[in-house]
This record gives structure tokens, sequence and C-alpha cells, in this order.
């Protein structure tokens, strides 16, 4: 059975995030931007973040996916960072999958059938998974809280690290009109940034662009 939402829709942006801040995480402030993504992300927002490897990106997802009740979709390249990821949020008592090749045929058919179900509060894909065909037929049968796109500068060609995989990824809001898309980077120029936002068709985004010093 899905994990109760932390959140509910008559709670305001600002209510208490140090609460599950602290029980999950243990940490009892925020680093600097990272309660502001949060709550962009709680209030549905599309939102854009440039901000450094170590700056905390992955809280800031993880985070208004575990208080939101639904299943945030995480898109990332990095096979072995979803998997250190997953396994971190699962120790934490979080329930996570993760959906690849290296999985066998009747796990991956067990995952789909419980995001069907609501079970998973994250879930995390590669770009190529959502290159089959079949792949966005299932995630319509999801409750989707808001998508991730992790590493997010791979979508622009004006970058160093395009990825043409991740061009699949300007399909989403086509096939989920309503929901939220967030875009992490730790590196985006002002054109990949433009790109970036063109590419996901992002709307009307908060952008938040962290210190590098």
């Amino acid at each position: 059975m899905p994990l109760p939402a932390l959140y509910t829709s008559r709670m305001s942006p600002e209510a208490d995030l140090l609460t599950p801040l602290q029980r999950y995480w243990g940490y009892s402030s925020f680093r600097p931007l990272q309660q502001q993504i949060v709550q962009s992300l709680i209030a549905g927002h599309d939102t854009c973040v440039v901000m450094p490897t170590g700056g905390g990106k992955s809280l800031c997802y993880q985070l208004p996916a575990l208080v939101l009740g639904k299943t945030a979709v995480v898109i990332s390249p990095l096979i072995a960072l979803m998997q250190d990821q997953a396994a971190q949020l699962a120790q934490m008592g979080i329930a996570v999958a993760v959906l690849n090749s290296s999985i066998s045929g009747d796990e991956q058919a067990r995952i789909v059938r419980q995001a069907r179900d609501g079970t998973f509060r994250l879930l995390y894909l590669s770009p190529e998974r959502l290159q089959r065909a079949d792949t966005i037929t299932w995630l319509q049968q999801v409750p989707i809280s808001f998508f991730a796109i992790d590493e997010a500068h791979c979508i622009s060609e004006w970058g160093h690290e395009f990825r043409p995989e991740y061009r699949q990824l300007s399909r989403l809001r086509g096939a989920f009109p309503n929901s939220p898309i967030a875009a992490f980077t730790a590196s985006a120029t002002r054109p990949v940034r433009h790109d970036i936002l063109t590419q996901l068709a992002l709307r009307d985004p908060d952008k938040y662009i962290a210190s590098f010093h």
C-alpha cells in the first residue's frame, strides 16, 4: 500500500518541511536554495535548477516526492548513480524502484505493476527506457507527482555532453500535460539553459541558479 502523503492541497507551500528533512535525511536545516526548490515542486511549478555537484540537487526532488505522496519519475543517464540513490532511499524507508536493462524481465514486470498501483515515491528510469514504445503507455497509468530530469544539459546540442536519446524527453509535455517537469543540471551555460527550457517545453518555470563558489 502506498504511504500516506505528508502534504495535502490544503497545506501551504510553506508547510513544515523540516520535520521530514530531519526524520529521513537527518538534517536540521536546508542548504541554500533547497527549500525554495522543494516548495516550487510541491506547488506544482515547472522548475529549472543549476546547482554544482555536491550542492544537494537530489534532495530537491526526493523530499517533495516523499511529501506529495505520489510517484516522482526521475530520468537519469547514470545507472550507478540511480542505483546508489535508490539504495540510500530504501535504507531510509522510502519506497523506490529503478528500471534498467540489468533487471530481469520478471522483476521489471513486477515494478511496472507496482508503479501503476502507486507503490513508489520515486521511480528511476534511463532516457533509453523512455524510448521504448510501451513505456509512455504504462507511465500514463502511474499516479505521477512530477518528472525530475537529472543531467538535463544532456538534452542540449549546445552542450559538450549532448545525448541524442535525451531529445526524446521532449515527448513528456505532450504525453503528460498536467505533470510538472523539473530540470536539474550542474553545468549549463546561458544557451544550454535556454535550450533545456525549449526542449522540455517548461511553462513559466521557477529558475534557481546556485553559486559555484
